[in-house]
């Protein structure tokens, strides 16, 4: 597969738009879109839910770029003013998930919301975003998959002369891999929505999923090794992991000892006096 596509999107002057941003802006407003339609009728108002989607991506830009800069460190160590233009791209997804759970966290320990049903409705908002940004990772060339031999059928090769791909190598779209997979955990969590017996077991499962996928997805990229033959990535996907499967065990054990009762169970029918017909009138 050729990619002859110029990354930047839109050039006025100093500013850029990269489809890198563009894309990463529709991620979001699906991932908060989906979150509200899981979350319409429950316990939340919606004004609530668009304030912590707010916090959250104010997190996560910050935990997404920060971890992106201490992974390419001496690259920005260099060229510091850099740090600031993430317009142009330049985000570490799992930087984004920390830091806009973080944020969200925060603000609904604060408003005593009830952090287990918001955390799953963005656990499925996360990996929906995630997906629909991976296209402008896919167009841009960003994060560089590992060489392929001419001619293999499913390389990529960009060809502009603006890519931030490497020109005319065959490799693999590792971050097309990782777009696949996301698309494939946003379907299994969204048919588990309201399906499991603890609040919060749905986002739990989300990070196993996704930090599973990554982790082996992660061999097809030319990241940066850190310790014991991983990238940090790798490193921060296994951590992810373990905690993720430590809270599931957590979450399924309570409930053995304190079943939970339905969330969302309906109001109990009021009592009829004895004698008195029931009304006929519906609403």
């Amino acid at each position: 597969m050729v990619i002859h596509i110029d990354p930047n999107l839109i050039v006025l002057g100093p500013l850029v738009l990269s489809w890198h941003g563009l894309f990463s802006a529709v991620g979001l407003g699906a991932g908060i879109w989906i979150a509200l339609r899981l979350l319409r009728g429950g316990p939340v108002p919606e004004d609530e839910v668009m304030t912590i989607a707010f916090w959250g991506t104010i997190g996560a830009l910050i935990g997404a770029r920060l971890l992106h800069v201490i992974d390419q460190w001496e690259y920005y160590r260099q060229q510091p003013l850099q740090i600031l233009l993430i317009n142009e791209g330049g985000i570490a997804i799992f930087g984004a998930i920390i830091g806009g759970v973080l944020g969200g966290w925060v603000y609904a320990r604060l408003r005593r919301l009830p952090v287990g049903l918001l955390a799953d409705a963005a656990g499925v908002g996360l990996i929906l975003g995630q997906a629909i940004g991976r296209i402008g990772d896919v167009i841009n060339g960003e994060h560089h998959g590992r060489h392929l031999p001419e001619g293999t059928p499913w390389a990529v090769v960009y060809t502009h002369p603006n890519t931030l791909g490497e020109p005319g190598v065959p490799n693999h779209l590792a971050v097309g891999y990782e777009q696949v997979w996301d698309l494939l955990v946003f379907g299994v969590l969204l048919g588990l929505w309201g399906r499991l017996p603890r609040q919060g077991m749905l986002f739990w499962l989300y990070l196993l999923l996704y930090s599973a996928g990554r982790f082996v997805i992660s061999f097809y990229r030319q990241d940066t090794i850190v310790a014991i033959g991983l990238t940090q990535a790798q490193l921060v996907a296994l951590g992810s992991a373990a905690v993720a499967i430590w809270s599931l065990v957590y979450l399924l054990t309570r409930t053995a000892r304190e079943p939970a009762t339905a969330p969302l169970a309906p109001p109990a029918e009021p009592a009829v006096n004895a004698g008195t017909p029931p009304s006929r009138e519906t609403a």
